[in-house]
């Protein structure tokens, strides 16, 4: 039976990336736009020229045959070259993820540390000023456009307070050679402590603080909400009752009988919240704060019809979003082993 289910599961993921490989390669083809023009630019070009730069890009062959080399590619590693820097894909995301890991981690982080005691101070103390307050602001917060906020904290606490920085990962008077790729860590080896003292960490921190607060309001409105919904329901359960007329301190009685097992749909939102919040998060946000990750490396991308780059950036967002469901999976049955189970039968 488990062996049933694990092959079930691996062609659910084989058909999930094929599905996803097909959008990557034929959605960005749809959009009007032409690569190889905008490389040798419109005016002054000859259709030989035209034809011999297709042929370098590998675009005169038929999308059946283009489609089938990049597949071909993909399974062995290979996911291009890009157009416009002529250089490998697969070593340029790479070189970009920790910066959209860390912005999209730290961002999760203060939605957990905010909404979830919100939520949960909201339904202990259900229909009061407190819960009422909780769930306006988590409701401004959800509808805010990503844009919109963002552009408000910068006028307020960079250009108003002058607090925080506009731009990009670290001051330009620090010059850090990448260890781990992650900024936060980085500042905090040995050498760079040694030369810099913790003024680098500062740097990273400041600059990190107002993307991260923009990225994590939405998601900091659905936890709170989230776990709001999901207390109230384990608050009127019999067990939390019992533990109450045993004597129990509310405390006790709320975070280790209540919250323990409101725990599975908070969970859940937050793997999709993570997905969400790293990837469509991303665009947006590195967009407006200069943040050299992957989601402004798409935008940039995306105008110049570098076909490589979408795709491959396309491809391997499929593949985090997978993984993630199958950590999200894993968590569920280390919590709540009737969850695999279930599954099982």
């Amino acid at each position: 039976m488990l062996r049933t289910i694990g092959l079930r599961r691996l062609l659910e993921v084989a058909t999930t990336l094929l599905g996803v490989s097909l959008l990557a390669f034929f959605l960005i083809r749809v959009a009007p736009g032409d690569p190889v023009l905008l490389l040798i630019g419109e005016r002054g070009s000859d259709p030989e020229q035209y034809r011999e730069m297709a042929a370098h890009l590998g675009l005169e062959q038929p999308l059946i045959a283009q489609y089938l080399q990049f597949v071909a590619n993909a399974l062995q590693g290979n996911l291009g070259v890009s157009v416009v820097s002529q250089q490998s894909v697969i070593e340029e995301l790479l070189a970009r993820w920790p910066a959209t890991i860390e912005l999209g981690v730290s961002a999760l982080l203060i939605a957990c540390v905010l909404g979830i005691p919100a939520g949960v101070i909201a339904a202990v103390y259900r229909n009061s000023v407190a819960d009422f307050l909780i769930m306006t602001v988590s409701i401004f917060g959800y509808s805010i456009p990503v844009f919109w906020w963002g552009l408000v904290l910068i006028l307020c606490f960079s250009i108003g307070l002058d607090i925080t920085p506009v731009a990009g990962r670290i001051d330009i008077l620090y010059d850090i050679a990448p260890i781990t790729g992650f900024m936060l860590v980085d500042t905090l080896a040995p050498q760079v402590v040694q030369e810099y003292g913790f003024s680098a960490f500062g740097s990273a921190l400041a600059h990190l603080a107002l993307p991260a607060l923009t990225m994590a309001t939405i998601p900091l409105a659905v936890f709170a909400r989230t776990t709001r919904s999901s207390m109230l329901e384990v608050l009127s359960e019999d067990y939390v009752r019992t533990a109450r007329a045993k004597g129990l301190s509310e405390f006790w009685v709320i975070w280790r009988h209540a919250f323990r097992n409101a725990l599975i749909p908070i969970i859940t939102v937050g793997g999709v919240l993570f997905v969400t919040t790293v990837i469509t998060g991303a665009i947006l946000t590195e967009t407006i704060f200069a943040w050299p990750g992957v989601g402004r490396y798409i935008v940039n991308s995306v105008y110049a019809r570098d076909y490589p780059v979408i795709q491959a950036s396309i491809l391997l967002i499929g593949i985090f979003v997978v993984l993630v469901n199958g950590l999200i999976e894993c968590v569920y049955r280390a919590i709540n082993p009737a969850v695999g189970r279930d599954s099982a039968n």
